[in-house]
């Protein structure tokens, strides 16, 4: 979608900000307005927010209007509702995994594989794929992550890095250079065992 955006918007700089903008919230441009779902939003806001003038978010929009093949696609845009950003507040883990491109495929179904096999509640799961950015999957269980098979998928062909948000409360006590995650499950384990009498 960028690469199209890029194409479309390569003189108008700040116009190609207002799309971008557009697309990654899914707002939709229909009838010389911005649309979240069914709703409006205000013009003077947007601008505000992007931080443009209202000028260019009027010209942004009718420069959609007319261009069919950015209408066709900024007619339906719609936001996606997602549990990873409220995932830790209702005790659900969120797994970040950042795969090559080459792998993406493969090391998708290999992770949501390893989840199934080890019994663990998937809840949501969230992937993008785009050229121009990480490719990254995103897992919201229920429960927490068993150590086993974190260390399976930091094993994943194509892997390249794993984050973890938690619902725990003191997260800075489990962050560990072992890995790149907000609360280490290694860590974890080490120091139960530790506190065990």
């Amino acid at each position: 979608m960028m690469l199209i955006l890029e194409e479309y918007f390569k003189n108008y700089p700040a116009r190609r900000k207002v799309a971008e903008f557009l697309f990654e919230n899914g707002l939709s441009v229909k009838n010389g307005k911005i649309y979240l779902r069914n709703v409006e939003v205000p013009i003077s806001e947007l601008a505000r927010v992007i931080g443009v003038n209202r000028k260019i978010v009027y010209h942004t929009i009718e420069y959609i209007e007319k261009t069919y093949p950015l209408k066709l696609i900024f007619e339906r845009l719609n936001p996606l509702p997602s549990l990873i950003d409220v995932a830790p507040l209702m005790g659900w883990e969120v797994l970040e995994i950042e795969l090559e491109k080459e792998g993406y495929l493969r090391g998708f179904s290999e992770a949501l594989g390893l989840l199934s096999e080890n019994g663990v509640p998937v809840m949501e799961v969230f992937s993008r794929n785009l050229h121009e950015e990480p490719t990254k999957l995103y897992i919201v269980i229920d429960g927490t992550l068993p150590v086993e098979v974190f260390m399976k998928v930091k094993e994943m062909e194509g892997f390249r890095k794993l984050i973890l948000h938690t619902p725990e409360k003191d997260k800075e006590k489990y962050v560990c250079n072992y890995c790149e995650v907000k609360y280490c499950p290694k860590r974890v384990l080490i120091e139960r065992l530790e506190s065990t009498p």
